[in-house]
């Protein structure tokens, strides 16, 4: 709890209109999560205004406004608190407001533009396993422990943010392991956390609708290993990079602390040799002077997973845990949902869901799927709308340069038209399709529905861009998709009928 007057005196140009011992208990932006005590932080959108929301909020039980305007009106016996920019506001306020929870924690920032969450998760595994109490923050989901909470954001906003780490914080969380988009470095909305190890995986096209440059993007990834090299509360921080990225030596050229790097064809701290690769899993052996020769059969496919793997151990390589439960963790560790996951229904050919949405990670996916295939690949994929167009070509291209069969189909259209989408990747489909065979089905369900149509034993079929995700959002709403129920109810349908 905080009082109006405490988090005014923070904030340089800011000004109280009320009761300036008003005692705040909570901050919320969104009226329908107000409490008695709230300070109800009014954003101004493009689409709905937070000052709109003020009698709900009023209702609900906030006692104070946060805004910078200084024409509000507010109930009688509700104060406003006023500030000159709220953006930097919030940044200051919110930390602050929790009494800088990430202090009291150590916290390992995950950032690049794929393999994030599987590292995430794979980090989450060993930790939890060395006995440390663990919360996660990412893609898919918030977790403490083993309770699983909805996120809208990789990176939550500032408020949501500092509130999440509270909450692990006061439930005894010895770790916060978070994926940390280039989003929200740039917009800062991990203001006030203190990282201890940062972790780098890869950087390839995408976000360019918001970077605009490819050299803007990779400065916002840097600025994770601004800050994990920043002079902060606690000691041992580590900066960690795959070597094998070019982009690797800009993040350690940020990182003022010790570095550890990981590697396939670079000399890296940490290296993988005798890599082998199948449908059920991967065998390879890691080597580090601390490790020494670590045999592992995973669970998880794929030379992206082994760089993922690579990652998640010099994370707990950073973090002192043992090479004995590194080992045993990574051993035990059965993958992330969505990510190069079989979908088993009584087919007699893999079908393989993957969140894959840039080109890099088509192309790693494709690869992969092409190591364990006897035959043809057929490709389910598209591109979503309101996002880098430049990278439909590209993804294209690569689809039907890489798969045997190429469906290409809706993904996420937003408020675009999928038509318009889709005719902005066929033109990379078409210049290298050749002769392979190629349809466009604007609708997804229908699209997986012919892909199953289409396997005969020994094909693989991939399922891209959407992974975990269970919705589909188009112009004027969002519908449930989930990829996996819909390759289930194709693949049920054809054994249907094959057995009709």
């Amino acid at each position: 709890m905080k009082t109006l007057k405490q988090l005014a005196s923070l904030v340089s140009g800011a000004e109280i209109l009320g009761n300036a011992d008003e005692a705040i208990t909570a901050l919320a932006h969104d009226s329908r999560k107000v409490q008695e005590g709230t300070l109800f932080i009014c954003i101004p959108g493009v689409h709905v205004d937070g000052h709109s929301f003020i009698p709900q909020a009023v209702a609900s039980g906030a006692r104070a406004i946060l805004t910078t305007r200084s024409d509000v009106a507010v109930p009688d016996g509700i104060s406003v608190l006023r500030v000159p920019k709220l953006d930097a506001a919030l940044q200051i306020l919110a930390p602050a407001f929790y009494d800088y929870p990430a202090r009291s924690m150590r916290v390992i920032g995950i950032t690049g533009t794929n393999g994030k969450t599987t590292t995430s998760y794979i980090t989450r595994a060993i930790l939890r396993k060395a006995g440390y109490k663990v919360g996660l923050i990412g893609t898919i989901q918030i977790l403490i422990e083993e309770e699983k909470h909805e996120i809208h954001n990789t990176t939550p906003d500032v408020v949501e943010l500092q509130s999440t780490i509270a909450e692990m914080r006061d439930r005894g969380m010895d770790y916060v392991v978070m994926e940390v988009s280039s989003h929200a470095l740039a917009e800062n909305r991990v203001a006030g956390i203190e990282f201890d190890t940062a972790v780098f995986t890869n950087l390839t096209q995408d976000h360019l609708d918001y970077h605009k440059t490819f050299e803007n993007y990779r400065l916002a990834k840097a600025r994770l290993f601004d800050l994990v090299a920043r002079k902060g509360r606690k000691d041992g921080k580590t900066a960690i990079a795959n070597l094998d990225d070019p982009s690797s030596r800009v993040m350690l050229a940020h990182a003022d602390c010790p570095h550890l790097t990981y590697a396939v064809e670079e000399d890296g701290d940490l290296i993988a040799k005798n890599i082998h690769v199948h449908e059920d899993g991967s065998e390879f052996t890691l080597v580090h002077k601390d490790l020494g020769t670590m045999t592992l059969s995973m669970h998880v496919t794929g030379l992206f997973n082994v760089y993922n793997v690579m990652a998640a151990t010099c994370a707990a390589l950073a973090e002192h845990v043992a090479p004995k439960t590194i080992h045993a963790a990574l051993e035990a560790f059965r993958g992330v949902p969505g990510r190069f996951e079989l979908v088993r229904a009584g087919q007699k050919f893999p079908v393989i869901v993957d969140y894959a949405h840039t080109p890099d990670g088509v192309e790693n996916v494709l690869h992969t799927a092409r190591k364990i295939t006897k035959k043809r690949i057929i490709a389910v994929f598209g591109c979503g709308g309101d996002r880098d167009r430049t990278k439909r070509p590209i993804m294209g291209r690569l689809a039907a340069k890489l798969a045997d069969v190429v469906l290409a189909t809706s993904d996420n259209p937003r408020t675009e038209d999928p038509e318009a989408i889709l005719r902005e990747v066929e033109a990379g489909v078409l210049a290298s399709i050749g002769k392979k065979p190629y349809e466009k089905i604007v609708d997804r369900k229908h699209a997986i529905f012919r892909a199953i149509e289409l396997a005969e034993p020994g094909d693989v079929v991939v399922i891209l861009g959407k992974g975990h995700e269970n919705y589909q959002i188009l112009k004027d709403r969002t519908i449930h998709f989930d990829d996996k129920e819909a390759a289930r109810e194709a693949i049920a349908a054809r054994l249907g009928k094959e057995g009709a």
